[in-house]
């Protein structure tokens, strides 16, 4: 086991580095001059000749006459920068934000705890809804119930989360006003303690049910055919027919078979809300890392944009050593060490 897990984790490490290269190089790739930006607004007050050593000084104390190879090997903190120290991404090092005029890892420290929190909420309404859901309509299967949850997760599954959205926003925000339109607080308010965390409760609520709306259909249909692949196997009958209880065929023999299957689709969609949380932050204004991201693009901030891209290759190589780790956990027979 310590083993397979270490051989994984090196494999992790490998596909990171060759992931962070692949991405600085696309960024670097970009038109974009960060000395002309730090320099922006001097300009006009310098005369010209004063203002182009100026920018030819800065990159090179920048380092960005170096070939881009050395530049991400100091980016990423495997050679020292041009003070000689080691500062890069391995030493904590995120970069510097150009909009925001601060180190990265200040800026993304907040949009990263709300990135987590609303999917994780969100992870876990869904799961608490379409779990026990699938497994009712399985083993209740051609019932009214059954039929009626087949034709709301087809509608659920066909229509985009951004078009979800918009209609709840306009059900619940403009025409019934039970939650607010977008923002994550009262604007001007200074709750503390119990209150504030209703409040913002309150206005996560939308995002969250929409968020769980939109996987509701995949999820239910996966776990339903789970259970009925399960429900028909032989050991299921042998059980019955042994007068085992009804609720022990289900949720102690038939679930655990169907566990297997469903535990990948969870993990991979846990993965995909991160990336899926790009639109909903967007809509509903939420400061997370998808708001954050689509901002340092549009504001030509690529270290800021990096950083966050760095966040999500890390959450899909960490939920992939958790997927794989899974499967020996909830099946026996699968022997990961092999």
């Amino acid at each position: 086991m310590a083993k397979y897990i270490l051989k994984r984790i090196v494999y992790l490490i490998v596909v990171f580095f060759v992931v962070s290269l692949i991405m600085y190089c696309l960024f670097n790739l970009i038109p974009s001059d960060p000395a002309r930006n730090q320099l922006e607004g001097m300009k006009s007050s310098l005369k010209p000749e004063v203002y182009q050593q100026m920018y030819l000084n800065l990159r090179k104390e920048m380092g960005l006459d170096d070939p881009i190879i050395v530049r991400y090997a100091r980016w990423m903190g495997l050679i020292p920068n041009m003070d000689g120290k080691f500062y890069g991404l391995l030493e904590g090092n995120f970069g510097f934000s150009q909009q925001f005029k601060k180190n990265v890892i200040e800026v993304i420290v907040a949009p990263m705890k709300t990135t987590i929190f609303i999917n994780i909420f969100a992870t876990i309404l869904a799961l608490g809804i379409t779990i026990p859901l699938g497994i009712y309509c399985a083993v209740h299967k051609g019932g009214k119930i059954d039929n009626f949850t087949q034709v709301f997760t087809i509608v659920g599954y066909s229509i985009p989360v951004y078009i979800i959205a918009l209609v709840f926003v306009f059900v619940f925000a403009v025409w019934l006003r039970w939650f607010p339109v977008s923002g994550m607080g009262t604007p001007g308010a200074n709750y503390t303690g119990l209150r504030a965390v209703l409040d913002k409760l309150y206005y996560f609520a939308l995002p969250l049910i929409v968020m769980t709306f939109g996987s509701l259909g995949g999820m239910t249909r996966y776990v339903r055919a789970a259970m009925i692949d399960a429900l028909s196997m032989d050991h299921i009958k042998t059980a019955r027919a042994k007068g085992v209880k009804e609720k022990t065929v289900i949720y102690s023999h038939a679930w655990r078979n169907a566990l297997l299957p469903v535990i990948t689709l969870i993990i991979s969609w846990f993965l995909g809300i991160f990336s899926g949380s790009v639109i909903i932050e967007n809509t509903f204004n939420i400061n997370g890392m998808g708001k954050t991201y689509i901002n340092a693009l549009n504001n030509h901030d690529y270290e800021l944009a990096l950083a966050v891209q760095m966040f999500y290759t890390l959450v899909s190589l960490i939920g992939a050593l958790i997927m794989d780790l899974s499967y020996g956990i909830v099946d026996p027979r699968v022997h990961i060490e092999k």
